[in-house]
């Protein structure tokens, strides 16, 4: 989600031990006084292995093979010389549902009844399903958050309850089918017995430590085992076993909780009145009224997408946190590993590994039937990042160090609903806003997007740190460990090794900490982040629309996509995208010649609540009406050629 920098989420006022606690004092000096000085001395012996860390023994490693695009801040997208793109599912399209396709409406008078049938706003992650071969396919995709003044044909000037509603119903995630046709143009199948809305409305399960909790329950629902909806979602996950994970991200924006917060909501970040109008007419967003509602969300949901009757699953024992997404990989004995970050300043990642291994389909059962109570049981850990480039995973268990009833942990269920406290209390690494995660599929090696966090160093903040080494860090930057220590290790291990792929900036600034040290095509604000099967990276970029092409991001222009290749840390911009637009979401076909990425938000304007008429002044992507409305959309990509994509 796009965010006004100066009001996001600053929560964690824990006292735990920052790296630069562990340093000698001379070392925290160098640290604060210049990032060119804290990498030359300090980070040597890591950065010195950047360009093999990422490397495999073996298998074929992509190379980027394009012509790069040039920076561009005009309203258009740009893609390399021989590819061609097309915008497809864009907001407001019927998702196909049979016997309920209601027609997009540029003046935006569809009803919430109709928006609920429709494509959400705001596409974010997502992930394709191939069906016959892959010419054919599911594509699953979150839609993050909506802008109301785009959404109702009066804007912000009233607000009802049918607005509320539609603004829930514009919310969640959807499953539409896709095929390719003869010319190699893809285009929605409508009707489809996969299609699907889920929105801010439809039931949910919960499972795992958290599913019947005394913090979970409220006066709608006493068992504390469904709740209504989910919100937020972000970036996504898909699992070896065909299910679909989103995470719950921001969702304290969607809560009214009051001028007599209480320390636990404060610690969630909540605020008296909340961003979004709905505790005006829903009262179960009056987190005064109902003050176990926000504990419902923050979770990773499950989508089965291959059965639209099922009911999505909140995973409670994955921890509740600002969730930016959820992505798997598989321990040597088979069973789930489970990695997220939370798009928060200071705040945390984790690590899930499962207690069970993974089931094979069978006795009647679809793969993903067999594995439904999987990431219900295991292991959930924080990462500490220390200042010997060693890292350790640890364990948030009831019981096990300060994770006791005395120090306000009574049982499991509340240590993964308090995970930012347990987190606190361990001593976890305070990271600058973690959001994509991407597991290198030739060498093992973990890679996490560290966006950006313009507080670290100010009076109150935290610090740099070898992990976060900049104050003042407006560009973000991109790091990496090995499991074990090594390429190749076993994702259960509970000790790794990590180091920086690159720190994020345009050495033509004057800031020591805005250079950075990209190789290649400059670029700020990593957030999506995506590998291919051939071991190319791609990277996405999110810097806000009050950054643009001013001051330190005057030379970088629109937001954009690179292909990074990680043996060398090259980097080389493949696309850019309309006026103050997010480029994030990524999926591939199983073949590598289509690539369906997500344009969130054409148009932005600096509040993010604008008037119908503000976004078009900046973007009329993709319809390009006299007029009309900038829309978010799913973007189809490939080579005239018919050929892998990056190549």
């Amino acid at each position: 989600m796009a965010k006004d920098f100066s009001t996001m989420e600053d929560s964690n006022a824990s006292a735990n031990p920052h790296i630069r606690d562990v340093m000698d004092p001379s070392r925290r000096l160098v640290l604060r006084a210049s990032v060119g000085a804290a990498s030359a001395a300090l980070f040597a012996p890591w950065l010195a292995g950047c360009a093999t860390a990422g490397a495999s023994s073996g298998g074929a490693r992509l190379k980027p093979g394009f012509k790069s695009v040039p920076v561009d801040s005009r309203d258009r997208l740009v893609v390399p010389e021989g590819y061609v793109a097309a915008a497809l599912a864009a907001w407001g399209e019927p998702v196909g549902i049979q016997g309920n396709s209601p027609a997009w409406k540029p003046d935006a008078s569809n009803t919430a009844a109709e928006q609920a049938a429709q494509m959400g706003m705001h596409h974010d992650g997502m992930h394709f399903y191939p069906l016959d071969a892959g010419r054919r396919g599911l594509l699953v995709m979150n839609h993050e958050y909506v802008d109301d003044g785009l959404l109702h044909t009066d804007g912000l000037k009233t607000w009802t309850p049918e607005k509320v509603r539609k603004s829930q119903a514009a919310h969640g995630i959807s499953v539409i089918e896709v095929e390719q046709g003869a010319g190699g143009a893809w285009q929605m199948v409508r009707p489809s017995r996969y299609a699907r809305r889920i929105t801010a409305t439809t039931p949910f399960a919960l499972g795992g430590p958290a599913a019947g909790h005394a913090m979970m329950k409220t006066a709608a629902d006493p068992a504390g085992r469904t709740v209504l909806g989910t919100v937020n979602n972000c970036a996504a996950g898909q699992t070896p076993w065909g299910t679909y994970l989103s995470g719950e991200e921001n969702f304290r924006f969607y809560f009214a909780a009051g001028s007599q917060t209480t320390p636990h909501q404060r610690r969630w970040g909540l605020t008296p009145t909340g961003f979004f109008k709905w505790p005006e007419h829903d009262e179960r967003f009056d987190a005064v009224k109902n003050p176990n509602e926000p504990n419902r969300f923050g979770w990773v949901v499950e989508v089965d997408p291959m059965d639209p009757n099922s009911t999505p699953v909140k995973r409670t024992a994955l921890g509740r946190a600002a969730h930016e997404g959820a992505w798997v990989a598989v321990t040597k004995d088979g069973r789930a590993v489970v990695y997220s970050g939370e798009d928060a300043r200071n705040e945390y990642i984790y690590k899930f590994v499962s207690r069970d291994a993974i089931k094979p389909a069978g006795n009647g059962l679809t793969q993903a039937q067999a594995n439904r109570e999987l990431l219900d049981h295991g292991t959930l850990y924080v990462a500490r990042f220390d200042a010997d480039g060693k890292g350790h995973w640890l364990p948030l268990v009831h019981g096990q160090g300060p994770l006791t009833p005395a120090n306000g942990f009574a049982d499991q269920g509340e240590v993964v609903i308090k995970a930012r406290q347990a987190s606190d209390a361990l001593g976890a690494t305070k990271m600058d806003r973690p959001e994509w995660l991407a597991i290198d599929p030739l060498s093992g090696t973990v890679y996490c997007t560290l966006t950006n966090n313009s507080e670290r160093g100010r009076p109150g903040m935290p610090g740099p740190d070898p992990a976060n080494p900049r104050a003042g860090n407006t560009h973000g930057h991109i790091i990496r460990w090995n499991e074990g220590g090594a390429p190749g290790g076993d994702f259960d291990a509970v000790q790794f090794r990590w180091n920086h792929l690159v720190l994020a900036g345009d050495p033509a600034q004057a800031r020591p900490e805005a250079k950075g040290n990209i190789k290649g095509d400059i670029y700020g604000c990593p957030d999506g982040l995506s590998f291919d099967a051939r071991g190319l990276l791609w990277i996405q970029t999110d810097a806000h629309a009050t950054q643009m092409y001013k001051g330190e991001f005057a030379n970088i222009g629109n937001n954009q996509m690179l292909a990074c290749d990680v043996a060398t840390g090259e980097t080389r911009r493949f696309l850019t995208g309309p006026t103050n637009c997010e480029i994030t979401g990524l999926a591939m076909t199983p073949d590598g010649r289509t690539m369906f990425i997500s344009v969130q938000h054409p148009g932005e304007t600096p509040s993010e609540r604008s008037d119908p008429a503000e976004p078009a002044k900046f973007s009329n992507w993709p319809d390009y009406r006299p007029g009309g409305r900038p829309r978010s959309a799913t973007v189809v990509i490939r080579k005239l050629d018919g050929g892998v994509i990056g190549t």
